[in-house]
C-alpha cells in the first residue's frame, strides 16, 4: 500500500474550532436541487431569519458538478457552474452574505467516490475529468480501488473502508488522489469561501484518511457521517443498551484525532424510539447520563432531528411528524452541537418554536460540554437539568411535582414538553401563562408558574 505521505500532523490551536459552534442548520433538503431560479438564489433571501436564530454555521449542499441533480455523484469537481444549485459564482455571493451576517459555511464533501467522465477502450467508466484546462484531478482506473464493485476496473490498493455501489470507490490510499483532492478543499477555502467540511459517507474509508484531509486542509469546523443501523431485539425495538454503536462514534472522532465531530445517530435512534413507543426511560443510560454519543463525548457530537437523508422526500428513517418538536426539546436543550434542519425550520411552520429554544440555549450558555442532571425517566415522563440553568421536560404526564424547584419559572412550552428557566424568576415569561387544557405544571405548588395547551 502506497504511504500516507502529504499528512500534516493536526495542530489543535490552529484549525477546528469545535468550541466556537453554536448552532448548526442544514440548508436545504433532498429537492433544494429542483429549486425554480436556483437554490443559491433562494437561499440567500433565508439568512436574516437564519442568523436571528442565533445559528452559527450553515451546511451547505456539494457544489460540484454531479451525476445526479442533488450532487452526491460528484464528477468534475472544479466545475460548480454545472450544478443544479446555482452557479460558482451565485454560491460564492451565498457564502459571503452568510459571513457578513456572522455564520460560517460548510461544504458537503463527497470524495468516498466518483463518477466517471467517460468510458476506457474496454467500455468501462473510468476515466474522471476535474473541470480545468490542466491535469488536475484528471485520473484513470489507477485511482479506483481494485476491489471495487461498479465493474470500473479500478488497478489501485484495497478499500480501506466500507463499499459504496452506486459509484466508483476512489483509492485514498494513491498519493496524487491524497494530493489533489487535498488542494481542492484547499481551493473550496481560498477561491469559493468555505470554512468547514461534512465528510459524507465517512465510513467508506479509513478514519486515518479523514485524518490527513483535515491536517492538509485545516477546517474551522468538520463533522463527519457515520451511519450504522442501531441494535434490535427480537421484538423489533431497538436494544435499550447501544453503547456499542455510540463508541463505533467516538472512536471514530478518537482516530480523526479528535478535532472533528460526528452526527450523533445513536441519539436520534434512541430518542424517536423512546417518543414513538411511549418509553422515555430509554433517555437514560445504565450510568445515568444520555444514552447517545452526547454521554461519552458530547463537545464533539452533532445532534439533529433529521436531515435530507433520514427525512426530506427520502424518509429513510424520519423521526415521527408529531414528536419533532420534543425532539427539538431535547437536542436544544442538552448537550452536543444542535443541527437544524431546514424543513422544520422553514417549512413546517416552526421557526417560532425553534427559535424560542435556540434562544434559551443562548441566553444560558448551554454548551456542547454542557453538564446534565437527569431528574425523572420515566415511561411518560422525562425531565433533567442541564447546567442547573434550564430544566427540560417531555412527556404526556404534565405534573412534574417537585422535580422542578419553584425558583424556576417556564420559558416556553408545548403538546407534551416544556422548558423552565432560572434566569427568569421574578422577570417577564417569554410564554404568558394560559388557563391550560392539560396543565404543564413546573411546581406542586399552587401559583402561576405557567402552562400551554
Amino acid at each position: 500500500m502506497s504511504p500516507l505521505l502529504h499528512h500534516h500532523p493536526p495542530n489543535h490551536d490552529s484549525f477546528t474550532n469545535i468550541v466556537s459552534v453554536g448552532l448548526e442548520c442544514k440548508g436545504f433538503n433532498w429537492e433544494s436541487s429542483k429549486k425554480k431560479g436556483g437554490w443559491y438564489n433562494f437561499l440567500i433571501k433565508s439568512i436574516p431569519e437564519i442568523a436571528a436564530s442565533g445559528i452559527t454555521h450553515v451546511w451547505l449542499p456539494p457544489p460540484s458538478h454531479s451525476a445526479s441533480s442533488e450532487g452526491y455523484l460528484p464528477g468534475r469537481l472544479y466545475d460548480m457552474d454545472a450544478s443544479q444549485y446555482g452557479t460558482r459564482d451565485e454560491l460564492k455571493t451565498l457564502i459571503k452574505e452568510f459571513h457578513s451576517n456572522g455564520i460560517q459555511c460548510v461544504a458537503d464533501i463527497v470524495i468516498n467516490h466518483r463518477t466517471a467522465e467517460r468510458q476506457d477502450s474496454d467500455g468501462r467508466w473510468n476515466i474522471f475529468e476535474g473541470g480545468t484546462p490542466d491535469d488536475r484531478l484528471d485520473w484513470d482506473r489507477s485511482c479506483i480501488c481494485i476491489d471495487d464493485t461498479t465493474n470500473s476496473g479500478g488497478t489501485g490498493n484495497p478499500d480501506t473502508g466500507a463499499d459504496f455501489n452506486g459509484a466508483p470507490d476512489i483509492d485514498h490510499l494513491n498519493t496524487r488522489v491524497q494530493r489533489e483532492l487535498s488542494d481542492w478543499m484547499n481551493w473550496m477555502k481560498t477561491e469559493i469561501g468555505f470554512d468547514g467540511w461534512r465528510f459524507d459517507f465517512a465510513k467508506g474509508y479509513s478514519p486515518d484518511i479523514t485524518k490527513l484531509y483535515m491536517g492538509n486542509t485545516r477546517p474551522e469546523f468538520a463533522v463527519g457521517e457515520i451511519w450504522n443501523p442501531l441494535s434490535y431485539g427480537s421484538d423489533g425495538k431497538p436494544n435499550y443498551d447501544q453503547d456499542g454503536h455510540r463508541r463505533e462514534l467516538t472512536e471514530w472522532v478518537k482516530a480523526v484525532g479528535g478535532s472533528a465531530t460526528a452526527f450523533d445517530f445513536t441519539t436520534k435512534g434512541i430518542l424517536q424510539a423512546a417518543l414513538v413507543e411511549g418509553e422515555l426511560w430509554r433517555l437514560k443510560d445504565s450510568n445515568g447520563g444520555p444514552p447517545g454519543m452526547i454521554g461519552l463525548m458530547p463537545g464533539n457530537a452533532v445532534t439533529f432531528v433529521d436531515n435530507h437523508d433520514t427525512g426530506s422526500t427520502q424518509k429513510h428513517w424520519p423521526f415521527p411528524s408529531d414528536k419533532v418538536m420534543q425532539g427539538y426539546v431535547y437536542i436544544l436543550t442538552h448537550p452536543g452541537i444542535p443541527s437544524l434542519f431546514y424543513d422544520h425550520f422553514f417549512d413546517w411552520g416552526l421557526k417560532e418554536e425553534i427559535s424560542k429554544l435556540a434562544m434559551i440555549r443562548i441566553k444560558n450558555g448551554i454548551k456542547a460540554s454542557s453538564t446534565v442532571r437527569i431528574l425523572a425517566s420515566d415511561p411518560d415522563l422525562y425531565v433533567a437539568a442541564i447546567d442547573d440553568k434550564i430544566i427540560a421536560k417531555i412527556g404526556p404526564r404534565y405534573e412534574a411535582g417537585h422535580l422542578v424547584p419553584t425558583n424556576f419559572r417556564i420559558a416556553t412550552c408545548g403538546n407534551e414538553y416544556g422548558v423552565d428557566d432560572l434566569s427568569l424568576l421574578g422577570k417577564m415569561f417569554l410564554v404568558e401563562p394560559r388557563v391550560p387544557k392539560k396543565p404543564y405544571t413546573s411546581s406542586s405548588k399552587p401559583g402561576p408558574v405557567g402552562a400551554c395547551f
